[in-house]
Parts: C-alpha cells; structure tokens; sequence
C-alpha cells in the first residue's frame, strides 16, 4: 500500500509502498478514502525535518542536551550512531481519517466489516491506503456526511474540546484568534452552539473564511479591540478560544484585553505563554491550556486498549467529541465543504507538503485514495537488495521478527558486519518500520505478518526482537517450523510460557535457541571470567544498574506485555551473575524501595545464593541521573578483586598488582560476539552457545526475585 512517510534526517517527504499493518486486539483495519492534512502540526514536523542537524538542536536544546549527556557517558561513537539512528527511523504523517472498515479484530466491539468511520490519533489515522485504528479512535460516520467532510473529525474534535473548556452556552459572546484551520473549525462550532462569535486574525482571507463558518464578525488583528467593544457592548468577551500557531505573546495579550471580568481564556494552539499580570490579574482571568481531542488522549490504556470512561464521569470524552463533530455536519449546523481548497491523490501526496510549506495560500488540503481492494500477497519485495538465490538448508538464511530501535541501532548494525548469513525478509506489525529497515540492511522484502518469515521455506533461522509477551509464542512457531532461534531477553514473561518452553526444548531434534544475553559474550566479560576462574573459593559479586525512570504507561511496565522491569530486563544482569559463577542461583531475597507512585519495582535490591556458597547482588535502581555510568561491576573471590565500568574498562588486581583493559571510544556489550556464537553454533553443530539449563534457571530466578519481593520472603529458585 500506498504511505506518507518522514525522513527527519535527510528531511524527504516521500509516498512509498509499505506492507499493509496487521490489526491487534480491539482495532478494525480500514480502507482509507479520504485524509486531512494538518497544515499546522505537520508543517512544523516536515519544516524541522528540513533543518541542518544545528537547525536541529537548535530547535530542540533540550534533546540536544540529551545527546552530549549521552556522549559523555557512553562515548562519541555510540551517542552519534544513536542519534543517527533516530533521526532515520521513518516518521508517519497523519492523523485525521475516514474510510471503510475491511477487517475486524478480535474483541472490537460496536462495528463491522462495511462500517464507515471517521478514524483518529498519530500512528493509527495516517496518511496511508490501509490503516489500522483501535477502537476508541474510531467513529461510525452518519449516512449524510462524506467522507471528505469527515476526514475533519479529528481536528474538529480538538476544536470541540477547546470550545467545551470555555465553559459557554447559548447567547455567550466567544472571540476566536486565530483563523487558521483548526480557528474555523472553532468558530463554526461556537456559531452551532448558538453563540456570537467574534473572528480575529492577521490575513485578511481568513477573516472571509470565518464569515462563511458563521462569524458574527470577522476581522483583522487591528480592528479586534474595537470589535469586540462593540459585540459586546462594551463588557468583553465571556471566553476567548486562541487558535493560533504563533511564537509571539500577541494572541494571549490580545485575549487579556477583550476578556471581560471572570472569563475564560483557553489556548488551543500553539503560543508564545508569556502571561501579561496586569490584564489578567485585574479581570481575575481564568487561562487553560486545552489538551488536544479531549480526555483520553495520551491515556494508553483508553487510546490502545480501548478502556472507555463512564458516561456519567466523563461526559465529553475523546471519542464523544469525535462523534459530536460528526452530529454537527449530519444536522447542517456545520458544514466544512468550504474550507476545503485543495486535493491531492495519494500518489501526489509530496505535492501537498510542497503547498503547506511553500506559502501558497491554503486551508483544507485532503488526500483521496482509489477504490483497490485488500490485496491477498502482503509482502514488499526489496529491488534494491542483493540477489541471493536461497535454497533451503543451503545458507544461512535469517528472518527477523521486529523492526524497533534495539533491532536498526543494535542488533541488525551487528549482523551486518558478520558474514555467512543471508538477510531474507524482515516483519513488523505497522509493516512502515520493516520496510524502511529492509532497505536500510539489505533485506529481500518486508511484511507485517510474523507466517510472511515463519513460513518461508528458505528461511532457516529468526530472530525475534518484539515485545516480551510475543517472544514464547513466536519461539513455539518457529521451532514448529524448523528455525533456528535467536531471542532477545527475556525468554518467558510468566511461568507458564517458560513451562512450554522447557517442553519444547526436551524435544529430540529441536533447532538451535539461543537468548539475547549478550554481556557474557562481551571481551571484557571473557577476561574478567577468566580472571576469577582459578579461584578456589566461593566469589562476592555485585552489579549495580543505574537504569534511569520509564514512564508509567512504557510497555515494559505493563505485566502483560513487557513483564516489568525485573523479568523484562534485570534478567540480563542475573545471567552475568550466572556466567560468572557458572551455576543457576538456587534462592533469592529481594527488598525494594518504596514505589511511592512514581516507581514501579524498579528501585530493587536483589541478593542471589548459588550452589557453591557464592553470593551475587543485583542493585538495580531508578532514581539516580540519566549522566550516571549505568552499569558497575564488582567481584572479589580468592584474594583477587575487579572491577568492571560501564563496559568502557576493566579493572583486575591480584597480589597487589593492578592490570587495566579498556575500550577507548565505545562500549563493547558482547553484541556481536553473541551473535558470531550462535552463528557458529549453527554452522558447525554445536551445543547452544548458552546452556538450556542456564537460560531457563535466569528466567526462572527472575520469576522467584519479583516473588520475593512481593511476599518479603526468602524464594528457593527450582528448574
């Protein structure tokens, strides 16, 4: 299918065919007819995108301040191949839809294949033939309204939302300032509403566009003081709706001086928020910042998992708004048609970006799409890849299962500097990241569904970098199908997952697995191991982790699909432990600091005993600063001390002499040695790289270190 994509880094607006996305639970997939494009939000994305990287930071001083506090933590190289990494990713463009609902996913409630829908929210409404919406983000369409008229749902509903915070009714006296698209919008609705409105803005075109929405009275910036005198009858304005997208003060002083005494100020667009005391102070003015489509918007679990609010709660809800804009039109009392100025198909969408940024006078710019149908082969095939003609069993021939950040700036970066493996086809479920990334690494097509590579007879072996909760499920298929597995950590999310994994691989036969817990593959991880090797008592280590806070809605936190930070992530440092012991633990205590709302068992402490006598201590803590090493790693055993920082060197004193290896201009995790291990593995039939027993006994004790510190209990860890 046909899709708008971003560049930040080379600033290219471009349409490029990409996998059609695959639909979760509770979203339908809908046939695009027509798109609106945000001449606002969007102009300012593609205008930054189009800057010099010192544009750039310029820009956004504070991501830049990010990367030199990265730099000086991580290293030059790193921090660059980051940062270059991110502006290369593709950004969608999009976020106000309607079309054909073609696909239903499983727990969708409320619509069917047919239904029309106006569709919303960055990510799901884009500018694309197909797209897929959750449930909350969609609103079925009146019989009366177009589709053209309905692809304005989304920013009418922001509109909506700011009219509902002024807190007006019939016969209130309501300024607009700022009659751009969203302005208008705001402006008809108020007129629906059955207020006098009084339009102001700069162009003297736009303050002809109002009149058509329903104005009382339009007019330039000039005159507004006087207008709004004389609407009023010299009282002010009972509530002031500032729509404009403007660095300057001007919109909220002007709003301060047409307010009568007690108003409402709601800033809608995006303004200078230098807040002149006087005006408002001596009114007693009352100034809220709107916050987009109305509640649930950036509420995970309304927007993705389609949780609604009550009715009796809350009234007006994102969704509501939505399906209240689409009331406005079926009824007439609103009617967009004329804001519309210019359409584009979706194959000439860089047109569109052309006009919003290049001055040409503009309001309602669409994109429409054709009447295609849902095609039945949903791969991209890479032109530019290399022919490799793959039999199967004949080359390693790799299949990847995730398209994220960790797979284009760290796992793929390594696979492609290691010979002996074919890059065949790559999947993610918006089908957008796995298309970019087959271009950027080489791979023969891209898709959105997981059979596209499962399934592919010359595939032989799959990595799976998805989320935590796909990982089992995945690991099952593959092997069913004869792959070879490489998994990023960790390998199981909840006991019963490992249960199945512990089945599979008791199986005769089995292909390879081999987990993600690359630290022990790392060179300083194999001169540390062999450091303490000769060691004939038991050892002390402890690894402290300065993991820095995750929002509270990140994925990782959410049990069902990340597992949380200790199963989702503190396994790699219960593995190093491991490594270095070279047994399972077999009992965890685990204390943690008090999660006070803000933390999420992510301040822990966790004490390991192994079978030899040794102890390991994983600290691993949430509340320390970002510019902190992240990683520190200490060992004591048979008189011989080391010490291991942040990946960057490794200290070693035995007999009072001190020995020092270091990685001068970055870090070296063991990325590449892990994979080269398995690789190896594979090609030479060896025994996995990281013993089975291993692999489940760090997971396992994982499982006992989030039990222990829920029942402040000392856990035994059995396999």
């Amino acid at each position: 299918m046909k899709q708008m994509l971003q560049n930040l880094k080379t600033g290219e607006t471009q349409v490029v065919d990409v996998p059609i996305p695959q639909i979760s639970r509770g979203s339908a997939l809908v046939k695009t007819s027509a798109s609106l494009v945000s001449a606002g939000t969007e102009r300012m994305l593609v205008e930054f995108a189009r800057q010099s990287l010192v544009g750039k930071a310029k820009s956004r001083p504070d991501l830049a301040r990010q990367v030199i506090s990265k730099a000086q933590r991580d290293g030059l190289i790193p921090t660059f191949e980051a940062a270059m990494n991110k502006l290369d990713q593709p950004m969608v463009l999009g976020y106000s839809s309607a079309g054909t609902i073609v696909k239903v996913g499983p727990g969708l409630e409320g619509f069917k294949v047919g239904d029309r829908v106006a569709c919303g929210g960055g990510g799901h409404a884009v500018h694309a033939e197909f797209s897929s919406v959750p449930q909350n983000l969609l609103a079925r369409i009146p019989d009366s309204v177009d589709f053209e008229s309905a692809a304005f749902t989304t920013i009418g509903a922001i509109a909506m939302q700011g009219f509902r915070l002024a807190e007006v009714g019939v016969g209130a006296r309501v300024a607009v300032i700022g009659l751009g698209l969203l302005g208008l919008l705001t402006t008809g609705i108020a007129n629906a509403a059955g207020c006098q409105v009084l339009a102001v803005d700069l162009d003297p075109k736009r303050v002809d566009f109002a009149q058509e929405m329903g104005a009382h009275k339009a007019v330039t910036r000039d005159k507004a003081v006087e207008a709004s005198e004389v609407i009023s009858n010299g009282q002010g304005m009972d509530a002031v709706l500032i729509c404009a997208d403007a660095k300057s003060n001007d919109p909220v002083e002007l709003a301060g001086e047409i307010a009568r005494d007690k108003a409402r100020v709601v800033a809608v667009g995006a303004v200078g928020m230098e807040i002149p005391r006087k005006s408002y102070y001596e009114k007693e003015l009352a100034l809220i910042v709107s916050r987009s489509y109305g509640p649930g918007r950036y509420d995970k679990d309304y927007e993705e998992n389609g949780q609604d609010y009550p009715i009796g709660y809350v009234r007006w809800t994102e969704n509501r708004n939505m399906l209240a804009f689409l009331e406005l039109l079926d009824q007439g009392k609103l009617d967009v048609a004329p804001l519309i100025t210019h359409r584009f198909a979706i194959e000439e969408g860089e047109r569109a970006y052309t006009l919003i940024t290049g001055g040409t006078p503009h309001m309602g710019v669409l994109l429409t799409y054709g009447e295609g149908e849902l095609p039945e082969e949903n791969r991209i095939p890479n032109l530019a890849a290399p022919t490799v003609r793959v039999k199967p069993g004949e080359i390693l021939a790799l299949g990847v299962l995730g398209a994220g950040n960790y797979a284009n700036a760290t796992f793929l970066p390594v696979v492609n500097k290691v010979s002996g493996v074919a890059p065949v086809g790559i999947v993610s479920a918006s089908g957008t990241s796995a298309h970019h990334t087959a271009q950027r690494f080489g791979f023969g097509f891209a898709a959105s569904d997981p059979k596209s590579v499962i399934d592919d007879p010359a595939i032989n072996m799959i990595a799976i970098l998805t989320r935590h909760n796909l990982h089992t499920p995945q690991i099952l298929e593959a092997f069913e199908a004869g792959k070879n597995v490489y998994c990023e950590k960790p390998l199981a999310i909840n006991q019963e997952q490992l249960d199945q994994i512990k089945e599979a691989l008791q199986k005769e036969d089995q292909p390879l697995l081999m987990l993600g817990f690359n630290r022990r593959f790392a060179p300083l991880a194999k001169q540390l191991k062999e450091f303490i090797d000769a060691r004939q008592e038991p050892l002390f280590a402890h690894y402290r982790v300065n993991a820095n806070l995750l929002p509270a809605d990140h994925w990782l936190m959410d049990p069902e699909v990340g597992g949380g930070r200790i199963i989702g992530e503190a396994c790699h440092f219960i593995d190093f432990l491991t490594f270095l012991v070279g047994e399972n633990p077999v009992e965890v205590t685990t204390q943690g600091l008090p999660d006070q709302g803000k933390y999420h068992e992510d301040n822990v402490v966790m004490n390991f005993r192994f079978p030899d006598g040794s102890i390991g201590v994983v600290s691993y803590l949430a509340n320390g600063d970002k510019s902190y090493p992240k990683e520190l790693v200490e060992v004591f055993t048979s008189g011989r001390a080391a010490a291991l920082h942040d990946w960057r060197s490794l200290e070693m004193v035995a007999n009072g002499h001190k020995k020092v290896k270091r990685h001068h201009l970055a870090q070296d995790k063991g990325h590449k040695d892990a994979w080269l291990a398995f690789r190896n593995a594979i090609q030479d039939g060896k025994t996995p790289p990281i013993p089975y027993d291993q692999l489940l006994g760090v997971i396992q004790a994982s499982f006992a270190a989030v039990e222990s510190l829920r029942s402040s209990e000392k856990v035994a860890v059995t396999i």
